[in-house]
């Protein structure tokens, strides 16, 4: 393992103490930052203390705060709430709670608070920092610590991270919480979907309520930031008659906490209920979700952003100057960065000014740029507009998955059908790839066709790997007679090379000079070009929860030992990104190279641990990291060198990987980047029409649209070539190489860490208007 010296050079913790605490409401995912927090603080040479209780643990003191060990943080991943409890403190608000706050941090030595929870736990722990030097000298004056104590703890750090399942706290992408809160009230959702011809759902919290409707297809959602227009009942009530037309059977009404019409009157979900008995006569049922979307284990992205953030949170405080104002960790794209606490929660706090003021149109804009492209998606997918009302086009566009099935790809061919339809186009399905294409397996499909698409796992248009090579007579034939003049191609790395030959092959066959764009879609996450594909989040949650249940399943064992195989062909994603989300000990990949000397390091590092209270290990292999070190040669070896100190399982998870509902992230990400991509196809079909057809013959115009960083970005596949490791099917570059040091910290191994993405205290306004996907 490289030497971890260079990286703590200026960042050593020894001599600091970290006190780290949850308050307010609980939220999955909070027990992975505080673990993060601890180890990260112990990896530098920090005391870290648990704050048992919120601010109240600060207040009383005593054994509510209590010195944090390395194993005491163990097992606690994959646990919701928050194992070091949280209260609302009244004592806490007031200056004598504060001062009794204050003297139980200095005397154990506390002057670093990593505080994870709201924005008024946030706000009440900025105010504590900001008194701190007053409170001392109170205490000074009281005689309870003397002037020495005064100079040595003079400054109070402070670091936030949001741990919220609302996500209605500006400056981040997500907070903590979120995404664990959607798939619950996904799964009840989806196990609702087969009951009842209509439901009514209720209690979902401002945002989740938004991105729920995204996520299930919900036909109707009334939320806070979009009072419905008068007259609003009459058009659901016409909607869910068209539904019924329509042979559908079931309508999902979500309704937000805190809903309002027009006219400032609150829309109750019995109110909703009882209109569509009273209109429709429909059987209709209402379910309240309440505190069921704070429960379970937290999700695979929840632990990952906790993870990352507790270990961001350590770094920030090692760097604090007394100078450095309060700040709070957040997400922005695929990177960790702190922006000032108290210009998010002033910003956070317009937002419901804006609310107040009854200034939806603000409010709106000042949630952010994804929060109003949400609305924007669901508002396009949701209510199909008139014929009369809608742009007749002269265009027929294509929609085909191609390569191995992956969950999210139906919500990405319901949102490019109903957005193609939207814009006037004739929408055709393509079934079984380009095999099928070259079959002539094409038909037109409709609004209504893809009605329940978004909960699907697999494909249901059929996906095969065939490449179009073969088969481009005949395809150009296809396309001529059904006269296609755009594609839009929802698969993996075999839909990247087919898009590559569909190109290479238009000097030969003019039909193929047609605007074609690719959406990637695969569990492995190997296309260069996007940091996220379709279908990774669904299948790195399957890895997760299998690791979950493995280490369960030992809990009545000592000193045993997980050998797991992922998917991911060549690609480390899934292996190091499960490993991190599962609190592995280990992780080989194809990219990061390794030999037999770190087999056996990373055994002797098992061997250690099992002396420890924590006796089970997690080991996690991609499929095809090394030819010669396989699956079965790692678990032989482990077996032959644990003789006496531990035993070996072994288990290869295949194509579970890639089956199951497709998660809430894999649905809206599915649904807005093909939504997208439909709208850059009418914008290119506009642009190449000529003399009465489409010709579109330059490189712009076949494109990969992925996700960079922040920004959903088309790019010619043709530069991607580049960018592009063929012969292992992998990205030359690949963002999540940089997460691999962070699953070694937390694993107890010494390792070097790259801090150049680090550091940087940004400013709200700065990150709100990059805040754009």
């Amino acid at each position: 393992m490289p030497d971890s010296k260079k990286f703590f050079e200026n960042l050593s913790g020894a001599g600091k103490s970290i006190g780290v605490l949850t308050s307010g409401g609980d939220a999955q995912g909070m027990n992975a930052a505080v673990r993060a927090v601890v180890r990260m603080g112990i990896y530098v040479g920090a005391k870290v203390y648990f704050i048992h209780e919120g601010y109240q643990g600060m207040v009383d003191g005593g054994d509510n705060i209590k010195e944090a060990t390395w194993e005491s943080v163990s097992s606690m991943l994959q646990l919701g709430g928050t194992v070091i409890g949280s209260a609302r403190c009244k004592e806490f608000r007031t200056h004598d709670g504060r001062l009794r706050a204050a003297l139980n941090l200095v005397q154990l030595g506390i002057t670093n608070l990593c505080v994870i929870g709201g924005d008024g736990s946030l706000t009440g722990a900025n105010l504590f920092r900001e008194e701190w030097s007053g409170l001392l000298e109170e205490l000074v004056q009281s005689g309870q610590i003397d002037e020495q104590a005064v100079e040595t703890h003079s400054v109070l750090h402070i670091v936030g991270m949001v741990g919220s399942i609302d996500n209605d706290f500006c400056g981040t992408d997500m907070t903590i919480g979120t995404d664990s809160a959607l798939h619950r009230i996904i799964e009840v959702v989806d196990a609702i979907m087969t009951t009842a011809q209509s439901q009514v759902q209720t209690s979902f919290v401002l945002y989740l309520a938004l991105v729920s409707a995204l996520a299930c297809g919900a036909d109707w959602v009334l939320i806070p930031e979009m009072p419905p227009e008068d007259g609003w009942e009459e058009q659901m009530c016409q909607k869910l008659s068209e539904n019924r037309a329509d042979k559908k059977r079931l309508n999902i009404i979500i309704v937000a906490e805190g809903a309002l019409d027009s006219h400032n009157r609150s829309i109750t979900t019995d109110y909703v209920k009882d209109l569509v008995v009273r209109c429709l006569g429909f059987d209709t049922r209402v379910t309240i979700l309440g505190h069921v979307q704070r429960g379970g284990t937290p999700s695979a992205f929840d632990r990952i952003l906790a993870s990352r953030m507790g270990v961001e949170a350590v770094l920030a405080l090692l760097e604090a100057s007394p100078d450095t104002p309060a700040c709070v960790v957040s997400l922005r794209g695929n990177q960790a960065i702190r922006l000032p606490l108290m210009e998010c929660v002033q910003m956070t706090q317009e937002v419901q000014k804006a609310m107040d003021e009854k200034n939806f149109e603000e409010a709106v804009k000042l949630r952010g740029r994804s929060f109003e492209n949400n609305l924007n998606t669901y508002k396009l997918l949701s209510y199909r507009k008139p014929d009369s009302e809608v742009p007749k086009s002269p265009y027929n566009v294509a929609v085909l998955n191609v390569g191995a099935p992956a969950a999210g790809m139906n919500a990405a061919v319901r949102s490019a059908v109903r957005v193609g339809i939207t814009e006037g186009h004739t929408m055709f399905a393509v079934h079984d790839g380009f095999e099928g294409f070259s079959k002539g397996q094409i038909t037109e499909i409709k609004w209504g066709d893809v009605g329940g698409w978004t909960g699907q796992g697999g494909s249901l248009l059929g996906t095969k790997r065939t490449l179009p090579a073969k088969h481009l007579n005949k395809i150009a034939e296809q396309i001529r007679i059904h006269n296609i003049g755009a594609l839009l191609v929802i698969g993996g790395f075999e839909a990247y090379l087919g898009l590559l030959e569909l190109l290479a092959a238009r000097s030969k066959h003019p039909e193929l000079c047609v605007p074609m764009v690719m959406v990637p879609s695969t569990v492995s996450n190997n296309i260069p070009g996007s940091d996220l594909s379709i279908g990774a989040d669904t299948a790195l949650n399957a890895i997760t929860n299998t690791c979950d249940r493995i280490k369960q399943s030992a809990s009545g064992t000592k000193r045993r030992v997980f050998i797991i195989e992922t998917m991911g062909g060549y690609c480390g994603y899934l292996a190091t990104v499960g490993a991190l989300a599962a609190g592995a000990d280990a992780a080989y990949i194809y990219e990061e190279p390794f030999s037999i000397r770190d087999l056996q390091t990373n055994v002797e590092h098992l061997t250690e641990k099992m002396k420890t209270s924590i006796q089970r290990g997690l080991v996690l292999r991609n499929e095809n990291s090394n030819e010669n070190f396989t699956t079965d040669f790692i678990y032989q070896l482990y077996t032959e060198e644990g003789k006496g100190v531990f035993d070996c399982r072994k288990n290869v998870l295949g194509h579970m990987q890639q089956g199951g509902a497709p998660s809430p992230f894999d649905r809206n990400f599915g649904t807005k980047i093909a939504a997208k991509a439909m709208q850059w196809i009418s914008k290119k079909l506009k642009e190449f029409y000529i003399e009465g057809r489409v010709f579109a013959n330059t490189e712009d115009s076949a494109c990969l649209l992925g996700m960079r960083r922040r920004a959903l970005v088309f790019q010619p596949v043709t530069q991607l070539k580049e960018e592009t490791d063929f012969e292992h099917r992998i990205p030359k570059e690949q963002w999540w190489l940089k997460l691999r040091p962070l699953m070694k910290i937390l694993a107890k191994y010494k390792t070097s860490y790259d801090v150049s993405d680090s550091g940087q205290l940004e400013h709200v306004q700065e990150f709100m208007c990059v805040n754009s996907c």
